[in-house]
């Protein structure tokens, strides 16, 4: 694989969208049918967007940083103690999972070359085993109860971009699937195709990346190769999964991404996966279906979707076989 990487010093392939009509008791309806339009732009053209005025305090999302940086220093037995499982939420080690995109690459992939703790909440997982550092879970759930108050405030804008009454997703969302990953990509020189995590696609609807000190995220929109997404002090980068192109026929993105870490430096990412419901079946919307584009793909609930997944990428993790992609 052609490491070409285009720079991209301001935000003109990434858009930029500016929350703070949300934050009000009563949004002005002419922001967010703006908001509605810019997010219909984003997804269709990029599969990923900025977000800033997004209304979770930053002190949140730095104690979020610390943790990780803490939770990673602790010695190797220890974090050995509470592994990731099949339905609970834990510590992978480095290696232990492999991503996948499907237009790149072939069946043959490398380890990823990072380590990461999974906090999830809600889906088809009992709980989680988390560090024996004080306070560490509250922090995990202060925090993942911002960004999920942050992703149903999106929600009403997302039915809006689509034509749809805005109260359309709310129902299949009132017990959203989540995971905070927690990961530490070390420096290292990495061999050919290697990655920290290797081209893929997320699983989820919306994933919420804080702004990161340390580069090493580059995603591929359609038209590009490779950028470098620029840096935006205090903001969410955020991108669709898989998910919601299913939910919208297609007409919405799922892009694919990798991480490196290019620098001297550890590198610390805390990407929020949000999702439906675990029971929620997602099919295309029917404001994205006509008889010229009929739907692509069969309806499967939210939760059997990432059961497969989580099969895919940590087979060793669940002990399944890798079963063929959801038609």
């Amino acid at each position: 694989m052609a490491l070409i990487v285009e720079q991209s010093p301001t935000t003109d392939v990434i858009p930029v969208l500016d929350l703070s009509s949300l934050n009000e008791t009563a949004p002005d309806p002419a922001a967010v049918a703006a908001l509605a339009c810019g997010l219909r732009r984003a997804l269709t053209d990029v599969g990923f967007f900025f977000i800033v005025n997004h209304g979770v305090p930053w002190a949140m999302v730095e104690r979020i940083f610390d943790s990780a940086r803490q939770l990673h220093a602790l010695p190797q037995p220890t974090k050995d103690t509470i592994p990731m499982g099949k339905l609970v939420g834990g510590y992978l080690g480095m290696g232990g999972g492999t991503s996948y995109a499907s237009d790149i690459a072939g069946p043959v992939r490398k380890p990823n070359q990072n380590e990461a703790f999974f906090c999830h909440q809600h889906g088809y997982h009992e709980g989680n085993q988390f560090p024996p550092l004080e306070g560490f879970a509250a922090r995990c759930e202060a925090y993942i109860n911002q960004v999920i108050a942050l992703g149903a405030r999106l929600l009403p804008v997302l039915a809006q971009s689509l034509d749809l009454p805005h109260d359309w997703f709310v129902p299949d969302f009132d017990s959203p699937s989540v995971t905070l990953r927690m990961s530490h990509y070390p420096p290292m020189d990495y061999s050919d195709d290697e990655w920290g995590l290797a081209p893929h696609t997320d699983s989820s609807v919306f994933t919420f990346l804080p702004a990161n000190e340390v580069p090493g995220l580059e995603i591929r929109p359609a038209g590009h190769d490779w950028i470098r997404p620029p840096q935006l002090a205090e903001s969410y980068l955020v991108n669709s999964g898989d998910m919601l192109k299913r939910w919208t026929n297609g007409v919405y993105l799922s892009t694919a991404h990798r991480a490196r870490n290019p620098t001297d430096s550890e590198r610390y990412a805390a990407p929020f996966f949000y999702g439906a419901r675990d029971d929620a079946v997602v099919a295309p919307v029917p404001t994205t279906v006509s008889d010229e584009a009929p739907a692509r793909w069969e309806p499967i609930t939210y939760g059997d979707y990432q059961r497969w997944f989580l099969n895919r990428n940590y087979e060793n993790v669940t002990g399944e076989a890798v079963g063929e992609a959801p038609s």
